[in-house]
């Protein structure tokens, strides 16, 4: 009989100290559960939680700086200025059209001036081993004007083509076909022409 009581005290601390156990871990459980809730972490470690409202930010593209070439009186003679203009592109194409739209749309402020016919377009552009430029016009670039204002013109389309490269070669053509004479005038353009080979044969 004693040993049976032994026996039950026995069982009923095993008992007691197994129930003590489940309630510690499901406490524990609970309290887990709890804060996993208030504070979710990505499922991949890697991820970055976007929080609600956080701005999104995107990378600058890659920009890189050509010049437009406008005419302004010097005295007897005509500068050449440039007009910085930066332009998100990569590939010089891109750079040369962006920087030709800007001219053939004309000056916005100053005292620069422009000999390139209003309504002229910008047909194509090509760069080839970045140091020969093709341009082709629109046959408004061929009208109006004397020989100072074409040689202008030719020198604006030059300068502003070799704005990445001062040493390219340019290559003008209207509509398609190279450009041989210009103006009723008959100025010849011996291409392919050069910052200096204009200097040299067309001075303003």
């Amino acid at each position: 009989m004693n040993n049976q009581q032994g026996s039950n005290r026995i069982s009923s601390g095993v008992i007691a100290a197994v129930s003590a156990a489940v309630v510690t871990v499901a406490g524990g459980v609970a309290w887990i559960t709890a804060n996993s809730h208030n504070n979710p972490t990505p499922s991949n470690p890697s991820q970055r939680v976007q929080e609600p409202g956080q701005p999104t930010t995107k990378q600058p593209g890659n920009e890189q700086t050509a010049s437009v070439y406008w005419l302004k009186p010097k005295g007897d003679s005509i500068d050449l200025v440039p007009q910085r203009v930066r332009v998100a592109a990569v590939q010089p194409n891109q750079v040369l059209e962006k920087a030709f739209q800007n001219l053939l749309a004309g000056p916005t402020e100053g005292t620069d001036s422009t000999t390139i016919p209003k309504g002229t377009k910008l047909l194509g552009l090509k760069v080839e081993n970045n140091d020969e430029v093709h341009v082709n016009l629109s046959e408004d670039f061929t009208s109006g004007g004397g020989s100072t204002s074409m040689m202008g013109r030719v020198g604006q389309v030059v300068y502003t083509a070799t704005s990445l490269n001062p040493n390219a070669k340019v290559y003008i053509e209207v509509n398609s076909k190279p450009l041989e004479v210009l103006g009723g005038e008959g100025v010849v353009l011996d291409q392919p022409l050069t910052r200096d080979s204009f200097k040299k044969d067309y001075p303003l």
